[in-house]
């Protein structure tokens, strides 16, 4: 069982940073989970849940076409923490943000969004950008 627990979200105007946190238990059972991929999902009302940001154990990251040069996916294994730094915000970045993570290396790059490719997830934390 992988727990997940996501900090962080907020409001900012458009342009602004945030960085957003996830405390996540794989990185503390290395034994048990000694290749692992976690990642950054966001949904947005009315709209379907895509994929943001992924990094595996490997620190190889993947991202979606939106958020290309703007978001920075990385982890703290030490501190059990995955984290997602957002750059230059736009309203079109409001939704809820989601951690995800399964055993094994990523499977499909985060563009793809397939969520059914992740079997554990947190429970969210809201992002709102005002213009």
């Amino acid at each position: 069982q992988i727990q997940l627990a996501e900090a962080g979200g907020g409001s900012v105007r458009s342009g602004g940073s945030l960085r957003l946190s996830c405390a996540a238990s794989v990185y503390r059972q290395p034994t048990r989970y000694p290749t692992y991929c976690v990642a950054w999902f966001r949904q947005a009302p009315g709209q379907e849940r895509e994929g943001v940001a992924s990094i595996d154990s490997d620190d190889q990251t993947t991202y979606s076409d939106s958020v290309e040069g703007r978001f920075t996916v990385y982890q703290d294994k030490a501190a059990s923490t995955l984290y997602l730094q957002m750059n230059n915000l736009s309203p079109e970045d409001t939704a809820k943000y989601y951690c995800a993570a399964d055993p094994g290396h990523c499977v499909d790059p985060i563009q793809e969004g397939r969520t059914d490719d992740y079997g554990y997830w947190g429970q969210g934390t809201q992002v709102t950008v005002s213009s």
